[in-house]
């Protein structure tokens, strides 16, 4: 089991862990997320893997891509009110639903957070839905803490 960097050749097996990630967010929130919907099609990312400003990191086992995690480089520069900081956002983690319990996310995310370091980033964030109580409960296990909170009033 390796970790890498995306390609092309990878897109296929990133779509079925995407389909998965889906999965889970429709069955938490069916009002917001459509059921087998796609977050990116294949166009979207190859221009995702091909950007270096949106790094897919991918683990991989026999060929086939088992885990993946999307991240986004931020920099904030000379704003108003804010510090001038360099994030490194996980937009999406996933390891295919037959390989979970292995310690993959861990791995994966590891890794990340060594790649974030190496480019000079502040911290590393991201977000989870409310209702996801084992991605929550994984990250917080990971060592992370809320930073802000996003609330909703649904009319």
């Amino acid at each position: 089991m390796e970790i890498r960097l995306a390609k092309e050749s990878d897109i296929e097996d990133i779509k079925s862990l995407l389909l998965q990630i889906d999965l889970i967010h429709n069955d938490i929130r069916p009002d917001i997320f459509k059921r087998n919907a796609l977050k990116y099609n294949n166009d979207d990312l190859i221009e995702i893997i091909n950007n270096p400003l949106t790094p897919i990191f991918v683990c991989y086992d026999n060929n086939k891509v088992i885990g993946h995690c999307f991240t986004q480089i931020i920099e904030i520069k000379n704003n108003n009110v804010l510090q001038d900081v360099k994030t490194l956002y996980i937009d999406d983690l996933c390891v295919d639903k037959n390989y979970r319990g292995n310690h993959i996310g861990k791995k994966l995310y590891d890794y990340v957070i060594n790649y974030a370091k190496s480019i000079k980033c502040y911290n590393v964030t991201l977000n989870v839905w409310a209702g996801n109580d084992k991605a929550l409960s994984f990250y917080e296990s990971l060592g992370l803490k809320p930073q802000k909170t996003y609330m909703e009033k649904i009319l």
